[in-house]
């Protein structure tokens, strides 16, 4: 991992990135912008005393690459038939192009490499490659997207896998990772419906994604059965962590339901009452492996070993930060109420 400094520089370029991406003009100014930011995150990811990120940052980078060379190909063969500076052209032609950014976002069924490059890096990266890594490829779909077969067919198996996915995983990174996906299927649906729905369900989620990290990270937990072992005087971030969860997982009260709920009253209002009921019911089965890992861990009586009674040192800023986030998701109760009372 590189020293503080070199990782603010290498953040900067990052967001950097994304950001030349999402304002270009041209294909080809949007391909440099996510080579910018691929070039950014493996130096992030990688690091020479842990075998598992230097793996997880190679398989990124195939990955990326290959995605890479696959949209700068279309791009050139757009420019050959069409035009390089538009972003307008036939149905074919915006498929294709969507495809390599599909394989960027980390959507079913090009999610392959999600899950296994997630396990194998830190919690920072983590939240990174499940929030900002996803905002470029999903901006530049924006230009592309529409309802057709080919949409509605990778919404659903990204909500579907997302959905299954999780149920036998015993790793809190895996359970994240098709978490995600879940939710880019959500995201895919806001596009088709406009860029305003997605930009409120992308921080939504981004913000519900940064708590639960921050919050996993700050009490130590990477798989499911360390969720039972904490100790009493963690109850505090062991109530953080799970309202965090319940909400990324769009139970009512929570913050997490109401992009969700927008999400569906614009689906029936464009006459998709089929494919809400689908996503809806996915979004069940993801909360309800949310619901078995916060049951077992409040509900059922277990151990709780003394070794962990020793105190933490330098984590209140941490805790703070994860108290402040945490608190954020647990306002979604009192928006709710009030969007109700205004219609």
């Amino acid at each position: 991992m590189p020293n503080n400094s070199t990782k603010i520089l290498l953040l900067i370029t990052l967001v950097g990135g994304v950001l030349v991406s999402v304002s270009s003009n041209s294909w080809l100014g949007a391909w440099m912008g996510l080579e910018i930011n691929l070039m950014s995150f493996i130096p992030l990811m990688s690091n020479v005393k842990n075998m598992y990120n230097t793996e997880a940052s190679l398989k990124y980078f195939i990955v990326q690459v290959l995605a890479s060379a696959t949209l700068l190909f279309m791009v050139v063969m757009k420019t050959l038939t069409e035009d390089l500076f538009t972003f307008e052209m036939n149905p074919y032609t915006s498929m294709i192009i969507c495809t390599p950014l599909l394989l960027k976002s980390g959507a079913a069924p090009f999610h392959w490499w999600f899950p296994g490059v997630m396990e194998g890096l830190s919690w920072e990266n983590c939240a990174l490659l499940m929030t900002v890594q996803k905002a470029a490829p999903l901006m530049l779909m924006s230009y592309l997207i529409d309802i057709n077969t080919f949409t509605l067919s990778i919404i659903l198996m990204s909500t579907i896998v997302g959905s299954i996915g999780g149920l036998n995983q015993t790793s809190m990174r895996k359970i994240l990772t098709y978490s995600s996906i879940n939710h880019t299927g959500w995201m895919l649906i806001a596009l088709t419906t406009s860029e305003s729905l997605w930009m409120v369900y992308y921080t939504i989620y981004s913000t519900l994604a940064l708590t639960v990290v921050s919050a996993i990270k700050l009490s130590g937990v990477s798989f499911i059965n360390q969720t039972m072992m904490t100790n009493k005087e963690a109850t505090l971030m062991k109530f953080m962590l799970f309202t965090s969860l319940l909400s990324l997982g769009g139970l009512p009260p929570f913050l997490g339901f109401l992009p969700k709920w927008i999400v569906i009253q614009a689906m029936i209002t464009n006459n998709m009452a089929p494919l809400a009921t689908v996503v809806v019911v996915t979004s069940l089965i993801t909360l309800y492996y949310y619901l078995k890992i916060s049951y077992s861990s409040f509900m059922i009586l277990n151990t709780e070993p003394k070794w962990n009674l020793k105190a933490n040192k330098n984590k209140s800023t941490k805790s703070i930060w994860a108290l402040i986030l945490s608190s954020i998701s647990l306002t979604g109760m009192a928006a709710c109420t009030i969007i109700t009372n205004i219609n």
